[in-house]
């Protein structure tokens, strides 16, 4: 008897504003515990939150750009529980009227096709705090309320996700539509993006929905995907057996490799929603979110088609190139009008993103800026330097600083086309080796590549190869 995976994600994105959702309190990342509050967002008596007009845009660009139906009218709710990292014993949220209704993400499915994944809303909260522990199981625990109003933007999917696969692309294509409105860094290892998933299991053919189980606050798609592969072949296995899977909560247990249960949930939560008396509904003019649209940016998928439709690109190139942004943006300051970007792309997916993976940098780190790439570029073409001594080249840039035409000034790098200096190399290349000589004349090809690989062992790489390949040849009929 054969099951299917019945998927969906709750995606909570920070939007980067540079105070909170409903006081004047910093959201930068690492400050000391605690540094970082007032009463309003520590819930003190008699503190009345004030909304942050910039999370109102910051979450309509992020609707618009996930296709939602944007609301003209939304309200913030209490959503009602007791956290200890939750001073007011409540999060406001929103959940009947959210600022974004319904939307869609297209993504690639297991077969190559295009899926369309629908969303419920996409509505704006405030995070709670952050509970810090002793690695000592004995120890004490502590509450940073640093985090208690940064705001949020969750995403709701439907249940239209069946594969571990379909979820690390989605959760992909959502980060990359964040990145690109520059409504969030998406910084994983700082909170700003987490994940909860919900899965369960059916029967291939039924319509009616599994017991549900909810995996918390995952903060790499890596680990989500795991999650979820491990998640799946225990329901599964449980299904199959005979056994019965009751409504649970769990987490993620990287060490382990396994997920364990948090918690049984036997019915829903009663959250009691009711709108927050302190707060105003949220009107938003249509004209307002219209000039929010008009300012969108080129969208990733509509940047993947034009990369190959302008550059002649490959549609691999294109998707390793704009998966991120910056690298995208630093691709085209390179080209500028360049004749041939496809030598450009192939650099950066190769050598540009090697040194950023291997230093552990992002490309705006790189000290080898888009001008600088594209002053080497114009040094291969005009056959100062062949590509060979290039990438010797890129490695002191990318180490000093320097354009590429003061690395081949100083270390005399400059490729050699002078006749007679590359006739004398061939010519000693030629006595040294009378066999090969004698071995390629005879029909042996392969062995001419050996001779031009000897030439170019003599002059450092520096020779012109094309100068190489043609004088040898000539001398070798003429031997």
């Amino acid at each position: 008897m054969s099951y299917e995976a019945i998927i969906g994600l709750e995606v909570h994105v920070q939007l980067n504003t540079r105070s909170k959702t409903f006081c004047s309190c910093s959201t930068m990342f690492g400050a000391k515990p605690n540094s970082h509050t007032c009463p309003v967002c520590l819930g003190l008596p008699g503190a009345l939150p004030v909304l942050n007009k910039e999370v109102v845009k910051k979450g309509i660009t992020a609707g618009l750009a996930l296709g939602c139906e944007i609301s003209g009218h939304s309200v913030f709710a209490r959503k009602n529980y007791f956290y200890p990292d939750l001073p007011k014993a409540y999060q406001i949220s929103q959940y009947a009227e959210p600022l974004n209704g319904r939307g869609s993400v297209i993504i690639r499915d297991d077969q190559g096709e295009d899926k369309k994944i629908e969303m419920t809303r996409a509505h704006l909260e405030e995070d709670a705090g952050k509970l810090v522990h002793d690695e000592d199981p004995n120890g004490s625990s502590g509450v940073d309320y640093n985090r208690c109003g940064v705001p949020l933007l969750e995403i709701v999917t439907e249940p239209d996700l069946r594969t571990p696969r379909e979820a690390y692309r989605f959760l992909t294509a959502i980060k990359e539509i964040m990145q690109y409105t520059g409504v969030s860094e998406c910084n994983m290892e700082k909170g700003e993006l987490r994940v909860d998933v919900n899965v369960s299991m059916r029967r291939i053919g039924e319509k009616s929905f599994g017991v549900k189980q909810e995996i918390k606050n995952m903060n790499s798609f890596a680990n989500v995907k795991r999650a979820l592969e491990l998640e799946i072949k225990r329901q599964t296995k449980i299904l199959k057996s005979g056994g019965t899977l009751v409504q649970e909560t769990r987490l993620f247990d990287p060490q382990k490799n396994a997920t364990v249960s948090m918690r049984t949930k036997e019915e829903a939560h009663d959250y009691r929603y009711f709108p927050d008396p302190d707060l105003v509904p949220v009107i938003t003019k249509t004209d307002v979110i219209e000039d929010i649209r008009k300012k969108l940016p080129e969208l990733p998928e509509a940047r993947r088609d034009r990369f190959v439709s302008q550059y002649g690109l490959t549609d691999y190139d294109s998707e390793i190139l704009c998966s991120s942004f910056r690298i995208a943006n630093y691709f085209e300051e390179a080209c500028g009008d360049f004749s041939k970007p496809k030598k450009i792309a192939n650099w950066i997916i190769t050598e540009v993103m090697r040194v950023l993976k291997e230093d552990r940098i992002g490309i705006e780190q790189l000290k080898v800026t888009p001008p600088t790439l594209r002053g080497l570029f114009d040094l291969i073409e005009n056959g100062t330097i062949s590509g060979k001594i290039a990438k010797e080249v890129f490695e002191m840039m990318v180490s000093t600083g320097k354009n590429a035409e003061q690395v081949v000034e100083e270390k005399g790098l400059k490729q050699v086309t002078d006749e007679s200096a590359i006739e004398k190399i061939i010519d000693e290349v030629v006595a040294e080796n009378e066999k090969v000589v004698a071995d390629y004349t005879g029909g042996k090809k392969n062995a001419f590549g050996f001779l031009v690989g000897q030439v170019m062992k003599k002059t450092r790489g520096k020779a012109n190869p094309k100068m190489v390949n043609e004088m040898l040849k000539i001398k070798i009929e003429k031997h």
